[in-house]
C-alpha cells in the first residue's frame, strides 16, 4: 500500500552521483582533502583566537564563531556523503533527513546573518574609531552572536516543519546527496506554489537582509576610507576588510542562487555542484582567505609555533 505522507516513511535514499559512477571515487579523494583541511584550517584560526592575547578582539570573536560554525556546517553533511560515494547503501533514515535539514539549514542561516554582523563590525571599526570599543562592547558582540545563531535555528524549525508536512505520497528518492530543501520539494505529488512562495518569501529576509546590511557598511566603508590621504593607509583600510568581502563574494553568490530562482528553473545536476561549493568548498576556502590575507593571524600562529618549539 503507497505510503501518503513523509512521517510514514522509515527512510529515504539519497541517489547523491549514483548517475555518475566514474566520478565517485574522483569526488570522494577530493572531498575527503577538502574536509581535512576545513578541519584544520578552522580549528587553527579558532585556537589562535583565544591562544594569543592580540587576538581578543570583536573582530577575531567574529571569526572564531564563523569557524566553529563552519566547523559543523561541512561535519553536517560530509562525512554522511563520504561513506555513501564508497558504498551501495545509499540511505538515510526519516529522522536523520530531519536532523541533516534542521541542522544543515539552520548553521547555513546562521552564517548568512553572521556575515552581516561581521561587516557591521568593519564598518564599526574603519567609520567610527574613536568609538568603537564602546559600539563593540563584549556584551553586545556576545548580544549579536547569540542573536544570529537563535534567529538561524528558529528560521531552520520552520522551515524543517514546513516541508516534512509536504505530501510525499510514497516518493523517498532524493535526487541530491543531502537533505535539501529544493530536491526534497520535487519529491512532493501536490502544488506546492504556497509552500515555494513562503520559502522563497524566508530565504529573502535570511539572504538579503544581511547582503543589504553589508552594502551599505562597506559604502560608508568606501567613503571614509577614500577621504584617508596616505595610500598606506587606503590600503590597510581595504585590506582589514578584503577577506571578509571575498568571503562574503564565495557563500553568498552561491547561496542566492541555489535558494532564489524560480523551481521550475531549478536543475538537480547544478544544484548539487552548488550545494558542493557552498557547504564544502567555502568552508575550507574560509580559513586560508583570513589567514594569508591577514598579518595579525599570520603573527599569531607565528608566535605559536615558535612557543611550541621553544618549548622542547
Amino acid at each position: 500500500m503507497e505510503q501518503k505522507n513523509g512521517s510514514s516513511f522509515t527512510g529515504f535514499i539519497l541517489l547523491g552521483f549514483s548517475d555518475r559512477p566514474q566520478l565517485e571515487l574522483v569526488l570522494f579523494v577530493v572531498l575527503l582533502i577538502f574536509y581535512l583541511f576545513t578541519l584544520l584550517g578552522n580549528t587553527t584560526i579558532i585556537a589562535l583566537s583565544y591562544l594569543d592575547p592580540h587576538l581578543h578582539t570583536p573582530m577575531y570573536f567574529f571569526l572564531s564563531n564563523l569557524s566553529f560554525l563552519d566547523l559543523c556546517y561541512t561535519t553536517s553533511t560530509v562525512p554522511q556523503l563520504l561513506v555513501h560515494l564508497r558504498t551501495a547503501e545509499k540511505a538515510i533514515s526519516f529522522s536523520g533527513c530531519v536532523v541533516q535539514l534542521f541542522v544543515f539549514l539552520g548553521l547555513g542561516c546562521t552564517e548568512c546573518i553572521l556575515l552581516g554582523v561581521m561587516a557591521f563590525d568593519r564598518y564599526a571599526a574603519i567609520c567610527k574609531p574613536l568609538q568603537y570599543t564602546v559600539i563593540m562592547h563584549p556584551r553586545l558582540c556576545a548580544l549579536m552572536a547569540s542573536a544570529s545563531w537563535f534567529i538561524g535555528f528558529a528560521n531552520s524549525s520552520l522551515q524543517t516543519t514546513l516541508i516534512f508536512i509536504v505530501p510525499l505520497c510514497g516518493r523517498n528518492k532524493i535526487d541530491h546527496f543531502l537533505c535539501e530543501i529544493p530536491a526534497l520539494l520535487k519529491l512532493a505529488c501536490v502544488d506546492t506554489t504556497v509552500y515555494e512562495s513562503e520559502m522563497f518569501f524566508a530565504s529573502v529576509i535570511i539572504l538579503l537582509l544581511p547582503v543589504t546590511l553589508i552594502i551599505f557598511s562597506y559604502g560608508r566603508i568606501v567613503r571614509a576610507v577614500l577621504r584617508i590621504k596616505s595610500s598606506a593607509g587606503q590600503r590597510k583600510a581595504f585590506g582589514t576588510c578584503g577577506s571578509h568581502i571575498t568571503v562574503v563574494s564565495l557563500f553568498y553568490g552561491t547561496a542566492i542562487y541555489a535558494y532564489l530562482q524560480p523551481s521550475n528553473n531549478y536543475s538537480q545536476d547544478q544544484g548539487k555542484f552548488i550545494s558542493l561549493f557552498y557547504a564544502i568548498v567555502t568552508p575550507m576556502v574560509n580559513p586560508v582567505v583570513y589567514t594569508l590575507r591577514n598579518k595579525n593571524v599570520m603573527g599569531a600562529m607565528k608566535k605559536v609555533l615558535w612557543m611550541g618549539q621553544d618549548s622542547r
